[in-house]
């Protein structure tokens, strides 16, 4: 049973339009996948499942609400961790919890129980009063999940939540996220630029220039790729393009300095040949069985990878307008 719904979403600002006619549906207790590289249309739709925008067209519905008649009803079944840490440094990792649970309602009879809950379930009960200012990256990261739980929401939106981390604190997190629609009963709607992390989603959506472009399990759309994928890297980029194509009927792709090429059956066997036949204009060949980068690649033209962000201006405007909006 689906409990995101949306179809024929459009958002137009101005002469620009930044989704286009695009529908889908998320499974009660599920993780999905929401990927997409920057401009493509997912920060938007994401404000419009979470009320801070509304769509020029088209439907969204969060467990049956509409996300613009019921705005109200949907900010309670919804929690959010935003790529920027939106922590209280100076308060404690009791306080930032307590404070959350002022803002959502949270019966007074109930808040120590579900924040002392929260802390376990991550991790950081004998943290509880720490101020936040000591906790490193992941630290923070896991507090921000706990904070997001305590109003019991029906659906989780995590925006890019392991940027910036490293690879331990990024496996531990997981971890914690990983259980969450079975230990918390809540569905998951993420956005990632790891493909390795988009592998945990039953179904994962990709959108580029405001359109959905596929939907599947990461194995159906890895069928996509149709093969195994090389990547050669060469001294004449052109030269060899033309002739894997007028050869061997190949076509080759320029990504990063490499040539990306699918190739149907076992690529092992296809390297020697494509060796024999480039000669010393081959540099490095790779070898690798399809992945969710390579359906992305494929169907966008696009490599998708972790940037850094170089600004927080917009994201600390989206959480205070979200705070605002939540407030009233």
């Amino acid at each position: 049973m689906p409990i995101i719904t949306v179809k024929d979403l459009t958002k137009r600002f101005g002469n620009t339009t930044a989704v286009d006619g695009i529908s889908f549906e998320v499974e009660k207790g599920t993780v999905f996948g929401f990927l997409g590289p920057n401009g493509a249309g997912k920060t938007t739709t994401i404000n419009i499942l979470c009320t801070l925008l509304s769509p020029s067209s088209g439907t969204a519905l969060i467990d049956g609400d509409d996300c613009v008649k019921k705005s109200a009803e949907v900010r309670k079944k919804i929690g959010i961790v935003f790529q920027d840490n939106t922590l209280d440094k100076e308060l404690t990792a009791y306080e930032n919890l307590l404070f959350h649970s002022y803002l959502y309602s949270v019966p007074k009879s109930e808040r120590r129980e579900r924040i002392y809950d929260a802390l376990h379930f991550v991790g950081l009960y004998e943290r509880k009063g720490d101020p936040v200012k000591k906790f490193s990256g992941g630290m923070k990261r896991r507090l921000e999940v706990a904070r997001s739980i305590i109003h019991q929401p029906r659906v989780l939106f995590l925006d890019e939540p392991t940027l910036g981390l490293d690879p331990q604190s990024r496996t531990n997190l997981w971890e914690f996220i990983s259980k969450l629609p079975e230990q918390q009963g809540v569905t998951i709607f993420m956005t990632t630029h790891y493909m390795e992390e988009a592998e945990i989603c039953r179904k994962i959506a990709i959108i580029d220039k405001g359109k959905i472009i596929a939907q599947g399990s990461p194995e159906e759309l890895k069928k996509m790729v149709g093969g195994d994928v090389i990547y050669l890297k060469t001294r004449d980029d052109a030269s060899a393009i033309n002739d894997l194509k007028t050869l061997f009927h190949l076509d080759a792709e320029e990504l990063n300095g490499e040539l990306f090429i699918t190739v149907s059956g076992g690529g092992d066997a296809c390297i020697p040949k494509l060796i024999g036949a480039l000669g010393d204009r081959v540099v490095s060949v790779r070898l690798q069985r399809p992945t969710l980068n390579d359906v992305f690649l494929k169907l966008t033209g696009k490599d998708i990878r972790p940037e850094t962000i170089s600004g927080n201006s917009e994201i600390k405007d989206t959480m205070r307008t979200y705070r605002r909006k939540f407030d009233k």
